[in-house]
């Protein structure tokens, strides 16, 4: 429907994935939003502990960095394999191991990080869900991040659109005006779910009478942004969409019965306080 070139009034800001090289040193943009977000969430997180009752000490944030890592990149790239290219790893096995070449879901990191801080607490006999509410504060960084890079790389793009914000990615085939939807994650599911659990975290006593919550608000709020944002993003080339509803839909809608269950349980932990 849309196929005129001029109907993109913004120019792409063609910037190269790469940061730096050198020799067989490569530093990419994508790796670089990893980084960013892992240390920004390790600084974070040590501010905190710093304030009477914390979660977790400054040595327990040193160690669950590691555990946080190997959550998100095994789980990372696994959920990407299983749920997005199974049938193409299937028959080359080998390249499930090329994080070079790309393909992270970020069902499979929330699930190799929910794992990670299910086990680090049992570890270390910390409160699970007050734990699981000081990672969640962070998190929308890491999805900023990420989204940002996406839309450096030219990747991930839009639906074809003819809204006066529309870009033309030069990895487009079709070459025509898309929604930058990148931006539009980056900004639902970074800035804005930021600030809502940063309002929360500080601003509220949720965070100290219903340990929990703040997980559920995150899993519940970046459910809700990703299923209406879809609408906006084309879908996977491979994969289409099943009845309208496209794979990144699919996998959000379990975050909502999770989220349910973290919101109800701390309701719970808030009244049999207030009974006690």
């Amino acid at each position: 429907m849309f196929n005129n070139a001029a109907l993109a009034t913004i120019p792409f800001p063609n910037i190269d994935p790469v940061l730096f090289e050198l020799g067989p040193i490569v530093i990419r943009w994508y790796s670089l939003a990893y980084i960013a977000g892992i240390i920004f969430a390790w600084w974070y997180i040590r501010r905190l502990t710093k304030k009477p009752g914390a979660a977790m000490s400054a040595a327990h944030i040193d160690d669950f960095i590691t555990w946080a890592v190997f959550g998100v990149i095994l789980g990372g790239r696994l959920g990407y394999v299983l749920f997005y290219n199974i049938g193409a790893y299937i028959k080359d096995p080998v390249s499930i191991v090329y994080l070079w070449d790309g393909g992270m879901s970020f069902h499979g990191g929330f699930a190799g990080v929910v794992l990670a801080v299910i086990f680090f607490a049992r570890k270390h006999k910390l409160d699970l869900m007050r734990v699981a509410d000081t990672v969640a504060i962070v998190a929308p960084i890491g999805l900023l991040t990420g989204r940002l890079a996406n839309f450096i790389n030219g990747e991930l793009w839009g639906r074809p659109t003819d809204v006066q914000w529309a870009m033309i990615f030069p990895a487009d085939r079709l070459q025509v005006a898309r929604h930058p939807s990148q931006l539009y994650e980056a900004l639902g599911e970074g800035i804005l779910l930021f600030l809502l659990l940063q309002y929360l975290y500080h601003k509220t006593r949720v965070a100290k009478d219903m340990p929990g919550v703040i997980a559920g608000m995150f899993m519940a709020g970046y459910g809700l942004v990703r299923i209406i944002i879809e609408n906006f993003r084309e879908p996977d080339a491979h994969l289409g969409l099943y009845e309208g509803i496209s794979r990144g839909q699919m996998l959000s809608v379990p975050m909502f019965l999770l989220a349910a269950w973290l919101i109800s349980k701390g309701w719970r932990h808030k009244t049999s306080q207030l009974s006690a």
